[in-house]
Order: structure tokens, then C-alpha cells, then sequence
């Protein structure tokens, strides 16, 4: 088994990752467009960066709480988002912190939806993060996670970001059962980033995703939405669950 990484308090890879990501302003409102139906009420963004996609649901004026592992993260939310109405907090939150249950408890019970995007690759018990989440939900509530798909595709970008593992649909969708939650919906998400994945971090060995291939891809999501229906959404780069509490 892998061991454990090192918690980095600055993430420099990650940081460059997710700021070259919100360049492709098409590709993070094609995901918020894929998870806005199951995500109502109340919701808790686990996970949340710089903002990508916590800025599509404050737009829509959502009632949201944002939360991530880095302080860092939360200080830069917290000047991009200022004085949103309906932003509810900004909070530092580890899902495998060893005392989540006495630091998160206000917390318990009370969100109509958790969702973790990019998130769950990233700790080494998945299991106990999924446990954690099952707790932050009200009964009824919507667990929705998005992790990279397909073990084989690991490479030196998975490797720079610190990912434990890819996932198939079925070893996700047991994660969820094994944790309680019945599957709502499960699909894969944007095929045609197979490629590019492959391309890029298989066979020229890059650490991070290079800026003008991302702007280049952004501007072809209209063309890779319509593939991903074509084909009903059975692979992609990404698998997509929703479960319910």
C-alpha cells in the first residue's frame, strides 16, 4: 500500500493546477451544469480552492458554506467572495481530521447537500472521508462526488497532485454503499479529456497541466459535451455519484 504523503500547508502544484483550471471558465460550468441538478438546499462545498466552482453557485445565490484543508485556500475565498449574501462561512475543514467529531459537530446533521469535487483521490482513507461527509448531511440529503476515473490512467500529474488512486465506477459506487448512502445517479464525465490526460501526462511526462493546451480545450467543450451525450456518459475522465443519505 502507498504510504501517506506529507500534508504540504502550501500545495504550489496544486495551487498552479487549480489556477490554470479556472482558465477553462466552459469546462467548470459544464461540471457545475452536471451536479446543479442533484445539489438543493443548503450545501457544503468540501474541497473548495480558489473558487471554481464555489463561484457558480454564489452567482446563483445558493446558500453555501466553503471549506478547505489549506488556510491558505480559505484567505483567498474569503477576499473573492467578501460580502456575498449567501455565502454562510468559510471554514478550514479536514474530512480525516483525528478529532472531527468534537472541532466539526456543530456541523452534523445539517447540510441538504455535500459535494467534493477532485477531492477524495487526495486522502489516503477515503473511507472514513465518506463516513465523515454521511455525518454533515440532514437524512435525505445528497452526498455528490467527483474523482478522476480509470486506474490505468495514473501518471506524473496524478503523481505532482498527490493522488492516492483513480476510481472505477463500481469501487466508488461501493465506497458509498459500504457507507450507507443509496446511489442516486453515477455516470463518467468528459471522455474526450482522456486524451489529453494521456497525451499529456503519460508520454511527455508533464507535472502540470501546460495553460495553452487547457485554453485549447476550453474552447472545444461545446464539441466534447455533445460526444459525452452521444456516447450517455459510459467513460470519461472523471466518475460522477451522487448518494443520498
Amino acid at each position: 500500500m502507498k504510504k501517506e504523503f506529507d500534508f504540504k500547508p502550501i500545495d504550489a502544484e496544486g495551487e498552479a493546477t487549480l489556477k490554470t483550471i479556472a482558465l477553462a471558465n466552459h469546462l467548470n460550468s459544464w461540471m457545475y451544469d452536471t451536479i446543479k441538478p442533484f445539489s438543493k438546499g443548503k450545501i457544503l462545498e468540501i474541497g473548495s480552492g480558489v473558487g471554481n466552482i464555489s463561484e457558480y453557485f454564489i452567482d446563483d445565490e445558493a446558500t453555501i458554506m466553503l471549506t478547505d484543508i489549506r488556510e491558505s485556500y480559505c484567505q483567498a475565498l474569503g477576499k473573492k467572495f467578501k460580502n456575498r449574501k449567501t455565502l454562510l462561512g468559510i471554514e478550514t475543514m479536514n474530512l480525516v481530521d483525528d478529532d472531527f467529531d468534537a472541532k466539526f459537530i456543530r456541523h452534523f446533521n445539517s447540510y441538504d447537500t455535500v459535494f467534493a469535487l477532485n477531492v477524495v483521490e487526495h486522502i489516503f482513507d477515503d473511507q472514513l472521508a465518506i463516513a465523515n461527509c454521511y455525518k454533515l448531511l440532514k437524512p435525505g440529503g445528497h452526498l455528490i462526488i467527483l474523482v478522476p476515473a480509470y486506474q490505468t490512467l495514473y501518471n506524473d500529474f496524478d503523481k505532482e497532485l498527490e493522488h492516492y488512486r483513480r476510481y472505477s465506477e463500481d469501487k466508488l459506487g461501493k465506497l458509498f454503499l459500504s457507507n450507507n448512502f443509496a446511489i442516486l445517479h453515477k455516470q463518467y464525465f468528459n471522455a474526450a479529456g482522456i486524451v489529453g490526460w494521456f497525451v499529456s501526462g503519460k508520454l511527455q511526462h508533464h507535472k502540470t497541466i501546460p495553460s495553452g493546451q487547457i485554453k485549447i480545450y476550453n474552447r472545444l467543450v461545446g464539441l466534447f459535451r455533445l460526444f459525452d451525450r452521444l456516447i450517455y456518459n459510459s467513460f470519461g475522465l472523471s466518475i460522477i455519484t451522487v448518494g443520498q443519505k
